[in-house]
């Protein structure tokens, strides 16, 4: 079948976010790797910088499967850089909370990553950033189950 002009640019809209994925997640491992830590791992240690996170919440904020999550938390235990720790509403659903050597890690990673996105910022316009921003969340919001919205 063959597809309408509109279809076509969705096609070619996706597309390009993969490409975009992976140059980000390329940029991500080289700015992470200093810190000893992945683009995955950063992440992890990003949602939850603030407040513990069981993995399942980890995993619905960033829009991944609790599996691959898990996997990244329980090497980010291995590592030290996170700790499980008990979570008061669940007997079983644990919190993984960063340690202090991965506190250390995700500010060496976020002083790189400040550094980075204004030198890529300057190479582009604020309106294009912008629009960008705009339309891939509009692409997510269509893409989202109704009830995840």
């Amino acid at each position: 079948m063959k597809l309408s002009p509109r279809g076509l640019a969705v096609s070619e809209l996706a597309i390009e976010v993969f490409r975009a994925n992976g140059a980000l997640l390329a940029a991500g491992d080289a700015l992470a790797r200093p810190a000893g830590l992945t683009s995955a791992r950063w992440q992890v240690l990003g949602v939850i910088d603030h407040a513990p996170a069981t993995v399942a919440d980890i995993a619905r904020t960033m829009g991944l499967r609790r599996q691959s999550v898990q996997q990244t938390a329980d090497a980010l235990v291995t590592d030290g850089l996170t700790a499980y720790a008990d979570n008061p509403r669940h007997r079983r659903a644990k919190l993984l909370d960063p340690t202090p050597a991965g506190r250390r890690a995700l500010a060496e990673v976020e002083r790189a990553h400040a550094v980075w996105a204004d030198a890529l910022a300057a190479s582009l316009a604020p309106s294009q950033i912008a629009a960008a921003t705009a339309a891939l969340r509009a692409l997510t919001d269509a893409l989202e189950p109704e009830g995840s919205r």
